[in-house]
């Protein structure tokens, strides 16, 4: 760490105050390039939702294709960085921000490694740095490229508690040096955490991310944990899921006391060209300033039914469907295309 901290750290959960929400542009040089008008559609929305309720940040390689979709846009809601990505995963190469209990801003930079090495990752893994050079994002780098981590492979409820799974944390190409206990104590370290619940159970066909928790389940306010149920024992993730289940209800809060878990719909199954099922999932919703995005794939009952769940959940939020079917098609969501940052 660049400046020495010694007061409390925490990880705020996604539900407190954001400053601003972050966008990486799909562009020519990115898988993204054979749907290319697509995606872009899918992200238009995506934006033009985020800056009814926070400030939005805008990087790629080049941003004018994006400064044209978003033109309608004020430039006080939207900033633009010129900054080369391999991808727009920004969930995953995107900076964790902790707070100081004096609010010191703290930048914390991962190493991003493809999702244990399975991709390009150079440009993605540079990317808190250039926005820190850019000025898109301001406070105390700290240094944490010695360790790989994805912002999609934990939840905090920003009052100690983490959510992880271990198919992704002990993934041999991520820390494959480090076991169970001493990730754990990386994790409470870096972020304020007391403890770490971790998931063994549960992942989703076509997922590359080896079972990132927000395809799974997420913290929510009042304690609650939200999670993909399967009931279709036909389904290929039945047991998996099931297991999930099982080991979600036996969580237990920081005081012994447990959950309220609420079970979001499975989406009926969605395949590529090539017969390959996608990961769809109403788990990879943003948590905005008084709304939700929530994913949808155009299936009426189970996109209207998520949306009613999560209305009991967020009673006081806005419940904004998005469209991903474009999304899925490189096996991510909506979640995985965005990182918030605190205020």
């Amino acid at each position: 760490m660049t400046n020495n901290i010694t007061d409390k750290l925490r990880l705020p959960a996604e539900w407190e105050p954001q400053e601003a929400v972050l966008l990486a542009w799909p562009h020519e040089l990115t898988d993204w390039n054979y749907m290319l008008d697509e995606v872009r559609t899918c992200y238009n929305e995506i934006a033009h939702a985020i800056v009814k309720y926070a400030r939005l940040i805008v990087i790629a390689p080049d941003c004018s294709a994006a400064k044209t979709m978003l033109s309608d846009i004020s430039s006080d809601k939207v900033s633009f960085h010129d900054i080369d990505t391999n991808d727009t995963w920004a969930r995953d190469f995107g900076a964790l921000v902790t707070l100081a209990n004096d609010n010191r801003y703290i930048v914390n930079d991962f190493k991003f490694n493809g999702w244990g090495l399975k991709f390009a990752a150079n440009l993605d893994n540079l990317v808190t740095r250039r926005m820190m050079e850019q000025g898109a994002l301001t406070g105390i780098y700290n240094n944490c490229l010695g360790f790989v981590l994805e912002g999609g492979s934990i939840e905090s409820d920003g009052k100690g508690t983490l959510l992880t799974t271990s198919e992704c944390l002990l993934s041999p190409n991520r820390n494959g040096d480090l076991n169970r206990e001493q990730i754990e104590a990386r994790l409470c370290r870096t972020f304020g955490a007391q403890r770490v619940l971790w998931l063994d159970h549960g992942a989703l066909d076509g997922d590359d991310t080896d079972s990132h928790i927000d395809t799974l389940a997420r913290l929510a306010p009042d304690d609650t944990i939200l999670y993909v149920r399967c009931d279709d024992s036909a389904d290929s993730h039945y047991e998996n899921l099931k297991a999930m289940e099982q080991q979600i209800l036996n969580l237990r809060r920081a005081d012994g006391s447990p959950y309220n878990c609420i079970g979001l719909p499975l989406p009926d199954p969605i395949y590529d060209e090539d017969g390959e099922r996608l990961p769809a999932t109403y788990a990879n919703f943003l948590i905005l300033n008084g709304a939700i995005l929530m994913p949808i794939y155009g299936q009426k009952q189970k996109d209207e039914l998520a949306s009613q769940i999560m209305k009991v959940v967020f009673p006081a939020y806005d419940i904004i469907g998005i469209d991903c079917n474009a999304l899925i098609k490189q096996h991510g969501s909506l979640h995985c295309a965005t990182m918030q940052f605190p205020a």
